[in-house]
């Protein structure tokens, strides 16, 4: 295991978390994004409007995140899960777009065509540009799922854990789903600020230059 891969997973599962950040401090920004591309991989997705996508390049780059795991023909927890992200999304007003992307991957790629999670997004009125619906090939699924953590092969137990994220800032953590909307906000916003910070500093370092 590389030790990016050691570091991302401690911080997506709270382990050592602590020793990760402080490693991850260690790093210039372009190494921190290079390392955060190695590891999540820039691996082809479709979003529900069958636009393709690298997964870290086009996802995630540059926006603080927050990822979640769906199928369409989910019952119970992909509904509920999805409403709370939407009064989630009205919490942070204009941060969701300009700072926050929301990402919500098809565990069932077998099914889920995009038209299928394009269907499911108007259905719970999840409708945006930045909520981005992800599908593709079974394998390049599997493989991001895995990734992240939250690969089964059932998918009726499928994880129902919450990740949100700067890949800038390195920082990662779970909220979990019973989480109210305002403190899932409450987090977003958080790292929203810092990234909006590192973005400055970075601004005014070339600037001095």
């Amino acid at each position: 295991m590389s030790a990016f891969k050691s570091i991302a997973l401690c911080l997506i599962f709270g382990l050592a978390g602590a020793v990760a950040h402080a490693q991850q401090a260690k790093l210039s920004p372009a190494e921190r994004e290079a390392k955060a591309r190695e590891y999540f991989t820039d691996t082809r997705l479709k979003t529900q409007a069958e636009r393709t996508v690298r997964f870290y390049s086009d996802a995630m780059k540059d926006k603080v995140v927050l990822i979640n795991f769906v199928f369409t023909q989910c019952g119970d927890a992909c509904p509920l899960i999805t409403a709370k992200l939407v009064q989630a999304k009205k919490e942070l007003g204009e941060l969701f777009g300009a700072e926050v992307r929301f990402l919500s991957i098809s565990i069932d790629p077998q099914h889920d065509r995009p038209a299928d999670l394009a269907k499911f997004a108007r259905k719970f009125d999840a409708v945006h540009p930045e909520w981005l619906f992800l599908t593709g090939e079974p394998a390049n699924v599997e493989a991001v799922v895995k990734k992240l953590g939250a690969w089964t092969e059932d998918i009726e137990s499928h994880s129902t854990a919450i990740i949100i994220g700067s890949p800038r800032q390195g920082k990662w953590k779970k909220v979990r789903p019973d989480a109210p909307p305002k403190i899932i906000a409450e987090e977003l916003r958080h790292l929203a600020a810092a990234e909006q910070e590192a973005r400055k500093l970075a601004q005014g370092g070339a600037s001095g230059r």
